[in-house]
């Protein structure tokens, strides 16, 4: 029996995603580089340019990267003009390629000098922000067509605050809603900001929404209580930032399924069945994906994947991977959610923060053994037949 080809949107974005700290190498003025250093990581700082031919070869038409605040700001007030000539050149490489770009702003990389002053925990972290980004908008802006403000805040808070994971690695709960309204703060003035030079630029955030579901459904209290953890997971940014996005973009990773635990804070714990999981240990659920894009329907604004991946070190289970979470994610869209791009995470394997480089995301290879040799692997293979047709079968 022939196979259904399911056809996404005209115009529909195809690629891959990264950030700078991940993949650039070189970086030692960086609150991240005293204990938990990159080294030369990917070297993508200088190889941007054949890692870009990989991409088109995979049919990519988008590409999602960061800057890095530290090498564009390395002390208070003074602006780095040989950093932001490197990103435009990366822009102009892209464009070259008719690849569209995707800039991150801030993607949980700080400078010291900010480090110092208590980075996001101190007050004036949105004017230190809204400084930064508003000189890199103005001097790349032309080259730009997308811009993300802030890459998952609330992950950064939970991570850095409650979980002491990453830098400031200061475990005080009391700084979480100090810190959140901060961001709030900052993402509200980098898109005024962006929008009054430039009225017609798309400016979003990237958020990570994980699909939220009750462990008991017929348990009242148990589904007001993931109702009650949904809102201030998955929506509270939105509402403070209300009126400030031209576009979505969601990442999309977890599923938590949540049971009540009336002594713990939150009363809630994560009871997922975890028949599946990914080499992060993480919960492969393909169809929370489809909840999350209905459930962000609501705000009737343009939505982008701006990441969805697995750490799969033996590629056995990333194509499937990602054909699961695209069919579900067109489902979503014949029933109405405008999603307008899928871009994996990551184009490339490469330091995966607290967890160094022994997790694999890429959809090509490097072999860190051997010059960094990057090797396709099977899976983009498969991903760029998806790109090539704008569709699929299932």
């Amino acid at each position: 029996m022939p196979k259904t080809i399911k056809k996404f949107p005209k115009g529909f974005l195809w690629g891959a995603a990264i950030s700078a700290y991940q993949t650039e190498g070189g970086i030692e003025n960086s609150d991240w580089s005293e204990k938990f250093p990159a080294g030369k990581a990917c070297d993508y700082y200088n190889r941007y340019e054949e890692y870009f031919d990989l991409a088109k070869e995979l049919n990519h038409n988008v590409h999602r990267f960061s800057l890095e605040w530290p090498r564009i700001q390395p002390s208070e007030g003074k602006f780095d003009r040989q950093a932001i000539k490197h990103y435009r050149k990366v822009l102009l490489a892209l464009k070259k390629r008719n690849i569209k770009s995707m800039v991150t702003i801030w993607h949980y990389t700080l400078p010291l000098w900010l480090a110092a002053k208590g980075g996001w925990s101190n007050s004036k972290s949105p004017e230190y922000f809204e400084n930064y980004a508003r000189f890199v908008a103005e001097e790349l802006d032309d080259s730009v067509d997308f811009w993300t403000t802030l890459n998952e805040p609330a992950i950064y808070i939970t991570l850095a605050y409650v979980k002491d994971r990453f830098p400031p690695q200061k475990k005080n709960s009391l700084l979480v809603p100090l810190v959140f309204l901060n961001f709030a703060r900052a993402h509200k003035k980098t898109y005024k900001a962006i929008h009054e030079f430039n009225n017609k630029a798309k400016v979003g955030i990237a958020e990570n929404y994980s699909y939220i579901d009750s462990y008991d459904k017929k348990s009242f209290l148990n589904n007001k209580m993931v109702s009650a953890w949904n809102f201030l997971n998955n929506h509270l940014f939105l509402n403070l930032t209300k009126n400030y996005h031209d576009y979505l973009g969601v990442n999309y990773y977890f599923h938590d399924r949540m049971k009540i635990a009336p002594f713990s804070f939150p009363p809630l714990v994560t009871k997922n069945e975890n028949k599946e999981v990914s080499d992060m240990g993480w919960e492969i659920f393909p169809e929370g994906i489809y909840y999350v894009l209905m459930d962000l329907k609501k705000y009737g604004l343009p939505i982008y994947i701006t990441e969805n991946g697995i750490a799969d070190e033996g590629d056995k289970r990333r194509a499937k991977f990602i054909t699961d979470h695209l069919k579900w994610t067109h489902k979503a869209i014949g029933e109405g959610a405008d999603v307008r791009g899928y871009l994996h995470w990551s184009l490339f394997d490469n330091f995966e923060w607290d967890s160094g480089f022994a997790k694999r995301f890429g959809l090509i290879e490097i072999d860190y053994q051997n010059g960094l040799e990057a090797k396709i692997r099977p899976s983009a293979r498969e991903y760029a037949k998806i790109c090539r047709e704008n569709g699929f079968g299932f």
